[in-house]
């Protein structure tokens, strides 16, 4: 069995009971980074044994991990922060996983999507998760997203946060309302709502932008 673990995005008191019992039980915690994950675990006192399962050596990591399975062993994957394939390592595993006939669980738990999508005011009955742009066809894809017609998610980091601003003005319009949620769940939370136009000239003067960031974009009236 592999369970896919959520971790909290920011305050640790968002792991779930049974996210906790399932981190005691299992024989072995791939965390995407041992450093991080072992502050959380720490926090709760989990012995469980890591190791290191991150997008630079999944390919060499997958063998290994479904021979493990398939021996009996139970194993959790978690991420830095949030739930595990949601622009984070994940997807590859869960894939070979499938293919090898090997039962998989993932445990509802936090994500910074829906609750920066709630609190946008924005609707959503429908809307449409990016995570980040790529870096190549980027100005294609913020072409395509221009026509959209539901709310958008985008998740954007701080030294790219101004940029990625100026891009949305370039296809989107100064007008464009949307909102930015800072931080969620941590100390520093915060939620700023507006224009585009007005969203770059607060960035435009913070000396330096620090923090995670999720964008949301009003779908187009």
């Amino acid at each position: 069995m592999l369970y896919i673990i959520p971790t909290p995005i920011g305050n640790r008191e968002d792991l779930t009971f049974r996210s906790l019992r399932i981190l005691n039980e299992v024989d072995l915690i791939l965390a995407e980074n041992k450093k991080i994950s072992k502050r959380l675990l720490n926090f709760y006192n989990v012995k469980t044994h890591i190791k290191t399962y991150h997008a630079y050596n999944e390919h060499k990591m997958i063998p290994f991990i479904l021979e493990k399975i398939k021996k009996g062993k139970k194993l959790a994957l978690i991420s830095n922060a949030g739930t595990p394939s949601i622009s984070d390592p994940g997807f590859l595993l869960i894939k070979s996983c499938i293919k090898a006939s090997i039962s998989i669980e993932c445990l509802p738990g936090p994500t910074a999507i829906i609750p920066a999508v709630v609190i946008s005011g924005f609707p959503i009955n429908e809307f449409t998760f990016i995570g980040f742009l790529p870096k190549k066809k980027r100005k294609t894809q913020l072409s395509n997203l221009s026509k959209e017609n539901r709310t958008i998610i985008l998740y954007e980091s701080p030294h790219r946060l101004l940029r990625t601003l100026n891009d949305l003005k370039d296809f989107f319009g100064l007008k464009r309302n949307i909102a930015i949620c800072k931080e969620i769940s941590k100390i520093f939370q915060e939620t700023l709502r507006g224009n585009i136009e007005d969203i770059i000239l607060h960035y435009k003067n913070i000396k330096k932008v620090l923090g995670e960031y999720v964008i949301i974009i009003e779908r187009k009236l």
